[in-house]
């Protein structure tokens, strides 16, 4: 993909004395009391704001915090905390500004952080007076922030459209690298997991990736759904029988390119859904009527973490299982274990997954953590991400 990268700038010394607005996820969880719970956006913004101020520029850097309402700053919107923790980091005092559309003082050598920009009218409908106001608060525009990539809105649209120079900061520079190893040009086989409660919500990214990849490992309530279109019995398992068809669809596809999707041959289930309940391995044909399927079997755990681990790329999204419950874990353990220990490329997104890279301590053995959830999915997809899309157009000389 081809984006001008901020760090190219930074080499030619293109960025001293300018101003630049970057365009950061720091959209972190907070406590009731609005202290940050978890700081891993905020860290991970640090290395192309540290850059900026490294190259001798004028640094704006702003991000949205939650659903406010527009034209309305209330006190739970507030970057605040973020600004106290980005100064912590920075070891530095980052002032937070607000009314800041109309105009920024901010000197080469400094930084700034402005309010959240989803409280300005017309920030999510992308409108062109607001993102022109904001390209002209700067001389390159920075986007940073691939967890809002596949949102056109004006902070990651608009301004790129219009102000002087567009670029691609660290993060979002490495998420395309690691996406288009990933996806456009994987080393084989390319092994996609797939998991999650509902077909429905991930149909158009399983039938995207059965026309690409050589393994597609489906988990959770899509993996039972898969087994009723294999004609298995998932007694009162979570599932979507009218999807039966489209499942049946996506092995056919596999099938028709020499690949698969591996339907589980042992299960663990349980009467009821809790943490408490008495786990029962058995074969993927037994299941009876009143049994719910939470979890892959060890059989089945070993077949593919035997598979994950001749893989070339793998793709992880979503755990195999109810992984917080300790009787319906070793699914998940098993696959994320037989990822890291594989020689295979790996990119691994979304809430769940991360959870599960955080339980089994194995994110230095991910290729490529992404940061995005929706964004991750739609790529999945096959969808060109707006984000991406303007910054190719500019870099293009659009």
């Amino acid at each position: 993909m081809n984006v001008l990268r901020f760090s190219d700038l930074c080499a030619q010394g293109q960025a001293k004395g300018q101003k630049v607005f970057i365009r950061a996820d720091l959209n972190v969880p907070q406590d009731d009391a609005g202290a940050i719970t978890e700081d891993t956006r905020i860290r991970a913004s640090v290395p192309c704001i540290q850059m900026a101020l490294d190259a001798g520029a004028a640094v704006m850097v702003t991000s949205h915090l939650g659903r406010p309402t527009e034209g309305e700053l209330k006190a739970a919107d507030s970057l605040a905390p973020v600004a106290k923790r980005l100064g912590e980091l920075l070891g530095r005092e980052v002032p937070l500004i607000q009314d800041w559309v109309d105009g920024v003082q901010v000197q080469p050598g400094q930084v700034v952080l402005l309010e959240n920009c989803r409280v300005n009218q017309g920030e999510k409908k992308n409108d062109e007076a607001l993102s022109r106001k904001m390209a002209a608060l700067c001389d390159i525009y920075i986007n940073d922030a691939f967890g809002t990539a596949h949102r056109a809105e004006a902070t990651t649209y608009g301004i790129a459209q219009f102000a002087p120079i567009a670029c691609a900061g660290p993060l979002l520079a490495a998420e395309i690298d690691a996406l288009h190893q990933a996806l456009a040009n994987p080393k084989r086989p390319l092994v996609a997991i797939v998991a999650g409660s509902k077909v429905s919500t991930k149909l158009t990214i399983l039938q995207s990736l059965a026309s690409k990849v050589d393994q597609l490992i489906v988990g959770g309530g899509i993996a039972n759904t898969f087994m009723l279109a294999a004609g298995l019995p998932i007694g009162k398992s979570l599932a979507e029988p009218d999807l039966v068809g489209d499942a049946r669809a996506v092995m056919d596809a596999m099938k028709a390119r020499g690949a698969e999707v591996p339907i589980p041959t042992d299960v663990v289930t349980a009467k009821e859904f809790k943490a408490d309940a008495k786990a029962e391995v058995k074969p993927a044909a037994d299941v009876a009527p009143d049994d719910l399927i939470l979890d892959i079997g060890p059989d089945t755990a070993a077949r593919l973490a035997a598979q994950l681990k001749q893989a070339g790329t793998i793709v992880w999204n979503g755990p195999v299982g109810v992984f917080e419950m300790a009787p319906f874990e070793h699914g998940t353990r098993t696959i994320a274990q037989a990822i890291a220990e594989s020689a295979a490329f790996s990119i691994a997104g979304g809430g769940d997954t991360l959870a599960a890279i955080a339980k089994y301590g194995i994110e230095k053995d991910i290729g490529y953590i992404s940061t995005g959830g929706g964004a991750f999915l739609e790529v999945l997809e096959g969808k060109q991400l707006p984000a991406f899309e303007i910054l190719e157009k500019r870099a293009g000389g659009a």
